[in-house]
């Protein structure tokens, strides 16, 4: 467990230029005071005040923190002893510096994991921000010695998702400052992709000085080329008037794109599927309720959630190559599951290297006291999340607490989940917005609202899952309601604000509401015996029935739903299911304790387009693959193993041009096109 000790004094060294203590300046000078302020570990800080360009232990102006830390400490998780106090603020300086001069602030993070702000004030006015991110052990921060400008924005942080389908509508969202003295009214936000050609637009607001705005840029990126990509955002005209400080305007993150999923759903249509175990409680799996993949579809990586029982909380099953030969998997408990993951129902992947969890316990606290329960947020890194080292309030990076009995859970973007609260009937939207680090207990940045014009029926005996599906590309909520036996949505882009939240709350948060005024539908009301499971593709909506193991396929084109078939697995006791990376269905067993894959009826798991003249070949092939068929130049196609791993990614060749195959081992692949809704077999010899 991390030390929690007092405060000691910080390390000075005022050696370089007209560094005074005293609140009156010379000419050309002003006055700088930082703030520094810490989080639950504030001895793991160290940081200097820098020339611009200099060097953390060559020629700093100021030391402060931990000199334990020094310059070389960043992610050793030595936990030295010493340094600045926790959940503090301390001024450091004052210091005439020249104005117009620009210096840096280098830091160092202990542990790794963030969590000190610096607060720049020029003549007692603030003129910068800067906070520690998490996994960016050490960082250096530039900011100019000058008072705030009449017009200035500070982009503070960027929250668009790091991995994406290519071909999608991509928004470019984040949090920007007004850092300048002007409210601002008109907010002209602009953004590159790799270098490219500026997406500008104006954004009508109402930013008062030291504001700050969630903003979404009013044109999306439609994501194209397979790889990884550069966005960089930064502000344009304030109100029709330049920003008047260039050190805090851009930001850059970066984006995988990915091939998108193909969808092969209609393929199950056809004959007979095929089901097969790929884990077991030889895996460690235990009554497993909700499973996804992490989002970046390279990695192959499968989590499983169990749920276990109250005295110890839940815990997980990570599966490595999923499905193929060479499968590993890690089974793992957080130390404090027993709270932050209690009798968990549901799992859900987030798009920035995060997954949420949520209980289906009424009191997480286990004390007879308040409903104490909500989702928490966990980091998808396993040598951070679960890791015991984090003390007593165990890895978790946040917990919510208005959703009692929750029963599934659903991704958006970023931080932000839906809840589907099984002991109200209601749905939940829960954003914990900035996470709190690895075992901290601040929840008041959260945004938290209940859609209730319409009741979800829980399992009476709290163990079949009612799960939810948030369709990115509609905005739609597929819910599945237990006890109506049916399937439910909501338009998540509709309602208003109606007042403040009407069950608790028993902590405060920036914004706890009622929203009405959505519109919502039936989707399914017929046909259904144990509703559970739920995902959705397309036009495609897949509901899978715990009695029986029917997965029931649904066109959703119109309402209400239509059933298009159903994949009869054999498989009673079946939950939580999910559509992989490889287009194929997976699904969990809480009878069985198994993970499950179900295969198309076809010999091979895949439909061939061949017999509508399409062809790969030769087959077998030994390092040129020619490909024929009616598909335009350059639409993506990608090439899977057997084992539905990708292996290739590349484009529809030209008439007479071949796909280099050579590095591919010995074996059948698929080449998927998913625009034809279809894929190619051919045999490398």
């Amino acid at each position: 467990m991390r030390n929690l000790l007092p405060k000691a004094l910080p390390i000075l060294s005022c050696t370089l230029l007209n560094l005074t203590l005293q609140a009156q300046c010379g000419p050309g000078e002003a006055e700088v005071i930082i703030q520094v302020s810490t989080d639950g570990y504030g001895a793991e800080a160290y940081w200097e005040l820098l020339p611009l360009g200099g060097t953390c232990g060559t020629g700093a102006l100021f030391a402060g923190g931990n000199a334990l830390v020094g310059c070389n400490g960043a992610g050793a998780q030595a936990q030295p002893t010493g340094g600045y106090a926790n959940n503090v603020t301390v001024n450091e300086g004052p210091w005439c510096l020249p104005l117009g001069t620009a210096f840096d602030i280098f830091w160092a993070d202990d542990w790794g994991d963030g969590g000190i702000t610096f607060s720049v004030l020029v003549d007692g006015q603030l003129t910068a921000q800067f906070t520690g991110t998490d996994g960016a052990p050490a960082e250096t921060f530039t900011f100019v010695v000058q008072p705030p400008a009449a017009y200035d924005v500070e982009l503070v942080r960027l929250n668009t998702p790091l991995y994406a389908p290519e071909g999608t509508d991509l928004y470019v969202t984040g949090d920007v400052r007004n850092t300048g003295l002007q409210t601002i009214t008109d907010l002209q936000l602009a953004y590159t992709v790799d270098g490219g050609s500026a997406v500008v637009a104006t954004l009508p607001v109402n930013l008062a000085a030291g504001a700050t705005l969630a903003f979404r840029h009013a044109l999306p990126w439609a994501t194209t080329g397979i790889g990884s990509h550069q966005v960089a955002v930064y502000p344009g005209q304030l109100n029709g008037n330049p920003d008047g400080n260039a050190y805090n305007d851009t930001l850059v993150m970066t984006t995988k794109v990915h091939p998108p999923t193909p969808n092969i759903i209609d393929q199950y249509l056809n004959g007979q599927p095929v089901l097969s175990v790929v884990a077991d409680s030889d895996e460690d799996l235990l009554v497993p309720r909700d499973l996804d993949f992490h989002p970046d579809p390279d990695r192959n990586e499968l989590w499983v959630i169990n749920k276990d029982v109250p005295s110890t909380g839940g815990s997980t099953v990570t599966f490595f190559n999923a499905g193929a030969p060479d499968m590993s998997y890690m089974w793992k408990r957080d130390p404090n599951a027993w709270h932050f993951m209690s009798l968990p129902t549901a799992l859900a992947m987030g798009d920035n290297g995060f997954f949420a969890t949520c209980p289906g316990i009424f009191d997480a606290n286990q004390n007879g006291g308040d409903p104490f329960t909500g989702p928490s947020l966990w980091s998808a890194d396993t040598s951070i999340y679960a890791d015991v080292i984090y003390g007593p309030l165990g890895s978790h990076f946040d917990m919510l607490h208005v959703t009692p009995n929750s029963q599934g859970m659903a991704h958006e973007r970023w931080n932000r989940y839906w809840v589907v609260d099984g002991f109200n009937g209601d749905i939940v939207m829960n954003d914990f917005t900035v996470d709190h680090g690895p075992g901290n207990s601040w929840h008041g940045d959260a945004i938290i609202r209940r859609y209730a014009d319409f009741t979800i029926t829980k399992d009476p005996n709290d163990h079949i899952v009612s799960h939810t599906v948030f369709d990115k590309a509609t905005g739609w909520l597929y819910v599945v309601d237990h006890g109506g036996q049916r399937v439910l949505r909501l338009d998540t882009q509709g309602g208003t604000v109606t007042g403040p939240g009407n069950y608790g709350p028993w902590e405060s948060y920036a914004e706890y509401s009622m929203v009405s005024g959505y519109a919502w539908d039936v989707v399914v009301n017929t046909g259904l015996v144990q509703p559970a499971g739920i995902d959705v593709i397309g036009d495609r909506l897949l509901v899978s029935d715990h009695a029986n193991g029917d997965i029931v396929i649904y066109d959703i084109a119109t309402m209400p739903a239509v059933e298009l078939g159903r994949v009869a697995t054999g498989n009673a006791g079946l939950m939580g299911i999910r559509i992989g990376p490889d287009g194929r269905i997976w699904g969990v067993n809480a009878t069985t304790h198994q993970l499950v894959r179900v295969e198309p009826a076809v010999a091979t798991g895949i439909r061939d387009i061949g017999s509508a003249g399409f062809r790969a070949y030769p087959s077998p092939n030994e390092g040129a693959l020619w490909l024929n068929g009616d598909v335009p130049v350059g639409t993506p196609l990608v090439v899977r193993d057997a084992c539905g791993r990708l292996v290739l990614s590349s484009t529809w060749p030209s008439p007479g041009e071949a796909i280099d195959v050579q590095a591919l081992p010995a074996g059948l692949y698929l080449v998927d096109v998913p625009s034809t809704g279809g894929s190619l077999r051919f045999v490398r010899r």
